[in-house]
């Protein structure tokens, strides 16, 4: 399962914090990673210094914000790999997963032992298939072989480690069964728990504590710091990392997902529509009407989807109960029963229930608060809440049921990519600020809830807070007599956009929104009854005269383009790409030295009983105690150079170096170590964590100077045949960048392409220099439009760095047709000993040399020899 851009970059910056950590310790770690410019502007106002427990200040504990929908548990499973390699250097981790209630606990209990499953297929591959997965209420049945050969993961709750809990009390209780896992313990181990006679308890919670887990906890916001700190002790985990939408200020936050970054991914629906109804039967009528027309879009989609409501009933002491609410459905808005499933503590209809299965007939699911227990269906599309929405403290828990998008796809009826939210409230403006509210409590960054909902009916309230951003596009209106031809030419995929309502008559209204697209006025008025037609012409006439002058020139349907940069390789025009040059290139690792030096890599000789840790950021030796040396216990049979290598090669192993050719690279690098530097074979079977992580950032850095190698020959050597080309252009038109955020400030440009409302929202303040940069390139009388262009965005124009791409700031399009890309740098970045700069400076000006004097191109800067940005603009431009 391919992890989505915004999850591979988690896993990233928590295996950087923690191979960090192994170097400096967990404080200085997190301080090294979140004051990066991009983790502090990621984390906004969770930036903070680290808060150690205060049972267990070496221990690192993190966590990672992701909202409602981001595949938390996905990143729990890949979660255990990276810290087995970048901390816990231990073959098989024990690891205790936690999570909020019962209901997700038996749930992710039986998700990870499904070997179907894809969270169970994560471990397996990182793991070899040698995973053992154990509910905590069956930790009796845990073996010392399990632990000793197999990853182990159990499952439980935060209560369970609460000794006021039932289960809690049998964590810590002595039980004959677990005698077998302390055979090997000193009596006079320390840190355990004693019976009254003063031997050790053989208990869950001291198996723990020898063993040292990885513990996971996912959406339980409070749940380590709340834990006392004996509790702490108690469990002693080598690491803590948590995962939830709605962290606490104290929680070590390593790592923030934006809303927007899941809805590019495809992950969730947005925005949500909201609508307002004056009483609860308005609300559920109009969530049963919005269930409609959803399924009449979902017959057009190519994988089965069938839209279910949630309703939210009232508790039992109130008006809208559970019951009340079916009786409405079934008699007044008569909803056959079996489509009708209630999700409560007490009912549990959906329990056994496939959703997904096309057979499956539900379409409503009523519950109160029992859907915060783990149900889940990204079918949902609809909410509907018969109670005031402020009121309701399991909104937001709800609610992130509907945002999950089907199959993790894009669908294609727009309205498929939406969630849907059905209140009643007397007031929208209530409405709408109780729901960004609880949009924020699931995770949603303060500035990104209010951009996340979308008024049913264009129904705002006079505050502005939720006032459109752009103001409403001119509609055209015609109305023409009923007829088949009419209903078929707009089922038509060619002319979507058009819609169709039926009016008094036997008559029925054409409504087109914006621009009427030449095809599309051709095939209506194809449509229409012949006796209209010149009706119908003139009218599309005159709204053509009227509306064109306030549209943009996108919505005009004007469109430009930007050339790519190319390289002819083996007589085939190729787009340079640091993956597509790589498969021209010819390789080998054993090119590159086979040797570990004592900077990269070193151990001090000792014959005793060691662990390796970090003291003061310097790399130590020291006499393990009783219980660390257990995890050190490796075969020694199985402690031989060839044994190493093989285990190392499995560790390394990626998809561009033949097996072989690493196994043989991997050997000689041991061989160097054994026979050079005169290190034990002993002691790098034991710190093979540490070895491989050596030889991976080894191999990693000749792979980058084998990409600068084909980058350089292929573009910049005197023999390469790089040129640019408008066959496959980047298209700059309407509706590119519809799914970012837009700039919200005063400034109001007059040359964007795609229209003041829609320019999508700058780096930096309100007033940062790259809107000053913006507002320079917009007052040039040379400029016919300019489009500020979305670094990372699918749609956006870039070009090739040596590894990675590099996404311009601005691209625009001079009135000679010319075409001006502009990438604005500040002081810190533009200084000409940054690389990057230079790379990014290198590559603009072979674009701009290639263009045949088509495209220029302009590295700006604050000030450049006493000439602000505008002044270089027009330097550049004239010459």
């Amino acid at each position: 399962m391919k992890l989505k851009t915004y999850q591979a970059e988690t896993l990233d910056v928590l295996r950087r914090f923690l191979e960090t950590a192994r170097m400096t310790g967990p404080a200085r770690a997190y301080d090294a990673v979140t004051q990066e410019p991009e983790q502090s502007k990621r984390l906004g106002r969770y930036v903070g210094s680290y808060k150690a427990l205060e049972a267990l200040p070496g221990t690192p504990y993190v966590c990672l914000r992701l909202p409602t929908g981001g595949g938390k548990t996905i990143l729990g499973a890949h979660t255990v790999a990276v810290a087995r390699d970048a901390w816990i250097e231990k073959d098989f981790p024990l690891v205790l997963w936690l999570v909020p209630s019962n209901t997700i606990r038996l749930q992710t209990a039986d998700a990870l032992k499904n070997p179907r499953h894809p969270y169970r297929r994560v471990l397996d591959e990182a793991f070899d298939g040698r995973v053992r997965v154990f509910d905590i209420a069956d930790f009796t049945h845990i073996r010392p072989h399990d632990i000793r050969d197999n990853l182990c993961i159990v499952v439980g709750t935060i209560q369970t480690l609460r000794v006021s809990n039932t289960e809690g009390r049998r964590v810590y209780a002595h039980n004959e069964d677990m005698e077998p896992h302390f055979s090997g313990i000193s009596p006079h181990a320390h840190g355990l728990e004693r019976m009254e006679s003063g031997s050790i308890a053989f208990s869950f919670a001291n198996l723990l504590h020898v063993h040292r887990p990885l513990m996971i906890v996912d959406e339980a916001h409070n749940a380590i710091t709340g834990l006392t700190r004996e509790m702490q002790a108690r469990v002693n985990p080598c690491a803590i990392i948590e995962f939830t939408a709605t962290p606490r200020f104290g929680s070590n936050i390593l790592h923030g997902v934006s809303a927007q970054e899941l809805k590019d991914e495809e992950m969730i629906k947005l925005p949500i529509v909201l609508a307002e109804h004056k009483d609860w039967q308005g609300a559920v009528n109009g969530a049963i009407t919005t269930r409609a027309q959803l399924d009449e879009a979902a017959r057009g989609e190519n994988q089965y989807l069938r839209p279910i409501v949630l309703f939210q009933a009232q508790p039992k002491d109130q008006e809208v109960t559970v019951e009340a609410l079916k009786k409405h459905l079934v008699e007044v808005e008569h909803i056959p029963e079996d489509r009708i499933a209630i999700a409560t503590g007490d009912q549990r209809e959906l329990d056994g229930v496939d959703l997904f299965d096309p057979q499956c007939r539900i379409e409503y699911v009523i519950t109160v608060e029992a859907l915060k227990e783990g149900w889940d269906c990204s079918f949902a599309y609809v909410f509907c809440s018969v109670s005031r929405i402020q009121s309701a403290i399991d909104v937001e828990q709800l609610l992130g049921r509907v945002l999950r998008m089907p199959y993790a796809q894009r669908r294609k009826a727009p309205e498929l990519n939406k969630a849907y939210a059905h209140v009643s409230e007397t007031s929208f403006a209530a409405a709408a600020h109780a729901l960004v509210d609880k949009l924020t409590d699931m995770g949603f960054r303060e500035d990104e809830a209010p951009d996340m909902i979308e008024a049913a009916q264009g129904h705002f309230d006079e505050t502005g807070l939720f006032a459109p951003r752009e103001k409403p596009k001119p509609t055209f209106r015609y109305s023409v007599p009923a007829s088949p031809a009419l209903y078929a030419a707009v089922r038509d995929a060619a002319i979507q956009g058009v819609t169709l309502s039926e009016t008094e008559g036997g008559r029925v209204e054409i409504a087109v929104t914006g621009r009427i697209a030449p095809d599309v006025e051709q095939a209506l008025a194809e449509a229409v009854p012949s006796s209209e037609r010149t009706g119908f012409a003139e009218a599309a006439r005159a709204y053509h005269a009227e509306i064109m002058p306030l549209l943009s020139p996108a919505e005009r349907g004007e469109v430009f383009t930007v050339p790519r940069l190319v390289s002819e390789i083996q007589g085939e025009l190729v787009f340079v790409e640091t993956e597509t040059l790589m498969e021209h290139h010819k390789w080998s690792l054993l090119d590159h030295p086979a040797r570990l030096d004592e900077r990269v890599f070193s151990i001090p000789d000792t014959a005793h009983g060691f662990e390796i840790d970090i003291i003061d950021g310097d790399l130590k030796l020291r006499n393990a105690d009783e219980t660390r040396q257990l995890s050190l216990n490796i075969e020694v049979e199985g402690w031989t150079p060839e044994n190493l290598a093989i285990w190392l090669e499995r560790r390394l192993h990626e998809q561009d170096i033949h097996p072989s050719e690493l196994l043989r690279w991997v050997r000689d690098c041991i061989g160097h170590l054994t026979a050079v530097r005169g290190i034990p074979i002993s002691h790098l079977m034991r710190a093979k964590f540490l070895l491989g992580s050596a030889l991976k950032s080894v191999i990693g850095a000749a792979r980058r100077a084998e990409q600068a190698k084909a980058y350089s020959h292929y573009l910049f050597a005197p023999e390469a045949k790089a040129s640019i080309t408008f066959d496959t252009p980047f298209i700059f038109r309407d509706g590119m960048f519809g799914d970012q955020r837009t700039y919200r400030g005063r400034w109001r440009p007059n040359k964007h392409f795609l229209g003041p409302d829609n320019v999508p929202a700058f780096d930096g303040t309100e007033q940062g220099d790259e809107l000053k940069c913006a507002q320079a390139l917009d007052g040039l009388a040379e400029v016919k439009y300019w489009i500020r262009n979305v670094s990372q965005h699918p749609n956006a124009f870039w070009l090739p760095l040596a590894s990675g791409k590099f996404y311009p700031d601005f691209v625009a399009l001079l009135n000679d047709g010319r075409l001006f890309v502009v990438e604005y740098k500040g002081a810190h970045l533009a200084d000409e000993g940054n690389k990057n700069t230079n790379e990014k400076r290198t590559v603009g000006r072979l674009w701009e040399s290639l263009s045949g004097g088509k495209g220029l191109f302009l590295m700006a800067e604050k000030m450049i020899d006493g000439k602000e940005v505008w002044a270089q603009m027009r330097t550049k431009l004239l010459g």
